[in-house]
């Protein structure tokens, strides 16, 4: 009897463990697919993102040396500066669910990206945290960053980078869709763009820049030219639907 159910627990593990193989190998599989898309669809794309990396992204070229505003142009999408933000409460790779609502008090850079299958848009968010002081001159107090991936995935990815910055996981982008975030990206309205937005303490937006859109299709903003960007909105004359 004891020999019969330990055959059957023995099986039970094995069965077990069958299952968590298969189901890492579909997520490997969708892993490599969704990146796959990505570079099929947005190959040009890239090669021009990298081509502009080479003369200023990175950490190498993204100093706080001084650039001008308007070098790279950028979409002004809604809700933009003087309206409430909308709701955004989501699963965090920092451990349970970030909240907007929650941070009343403090000036936030949401950076809403196209996620796992581009690497610029990572780069950005390593660059930045490289140089705090540059947002916290302009009294940015933190920064989250959005995108449309499953968390267990984008807490990986995070790890893999090195990266501290919280960033949300909205899969099925229902909140992103509410920003329109994902209206200024290679991949459509299936993935975010690259789109920052500074919400004030009272909830209110203060700026807005939406880089990721057609023809361009920016995936990184060297961090002189977002904190020049930033500087003249903040600072500046209200926004009126154009970077450039």
């Amino acid at each position: 009897m004891a020999s019969r159910k330990e055959d059957k627990e023995q099986l039970r593990s094995e069965r077990r463990e069958e299952e968590a193989r298969l189901e890492r190998a579909v997520r490997a599989r969708r892993l490599r697919n969704r990146i796959a898309v990505v570079v099929g669809v947005g190959m040009a794309g890239l090669v021009a993102v990298f081509a502009l990396g080479s003369a200023g992204g990175g950490n190498a070229g993204s100093g706080t040396a001084s650039a001008s505003a308007g070098a790279y142009p950028y979409a002004v999408g809604q809700p933009g500066p003087g309206a409430q933000a909308p709701a955004l409460k989501l699963p965090s790779t920092t451990g349970g669910t970030w909240d907007l609502a929650a941070q009343r008090g403090k000036t936030t850079l949401v950076y809403f990206q196209e996620g796992l299958g581009c690497q610029p848009c990572w780069d950005q968010i390593k660059d930045l945290e490289a140089q705090p002081q540059t947002l916290r001159a302009l009294g940015i107090d933190q920064m989250v960053s959005v995108a449309g991936n499953p968390p267990d995935l984008m807490a990986q990815k995070v790890r893999d980078e090195g990266i501290t910055t919280p960033v949300l996981a909205d899969p099925d982008l229902s909140q992103s869709s509410v920003w329109q975030a994902n209206r200024y990206g290679m991949m459509g309205a299936s993935a975010n763009g690259h789109s920052f937005v500074v919400v004030g303490p009272d909830g209110e937006i203060r700026w807005r820049a939406d880089y990721g859109g057609s023809p361009n299709y920016t995936m990184y903003v060297p961090v002189a030219n977002l904190v020049a960007d930033l500087r003249a909105g903040l600072t500046g004359a209200p926004q009126d639907g154009a970077g450039a």
